[in-house]
């Protein structure tokens, strides 16, 4: 997770989209503005799909880290 504080994490490994979308969403309907989410995921989909997502909402993707075994980690201000 590296430096990033986290207001709230959502593991979403294993899972293939559309569901990390949706639940990212939820996750973040339930934040206050200015609050991070930390989301873990391994759908390479997720790699375009959250981004869009996040676009969509207009929150800020802090960073995108991806793992060597496959995790890829998003942190999301609402």
């Amino acid at each position: 997770m590296g430096n990033i504080k986290t207001d709230a994490i959502l593991d979403t490994k294993g899972l293939t989209c559309p569901v990390p979308v949706l639940k990212a969403k939820k996750a973040l309907d339930n934040l206050s503005p200015g609050q991070v989410l930390g989301v873990y995921a391994t759908d390479p989909i997720t790699k375009h799909d959250i981004p869009a997502l996040i676009k969509r909402l207009g929150h800020e993707l802090i960073q995108i880290n991806e793992e060597e075994n496959g995790v890829i980690e998003f942190f999301i201000r609402k």
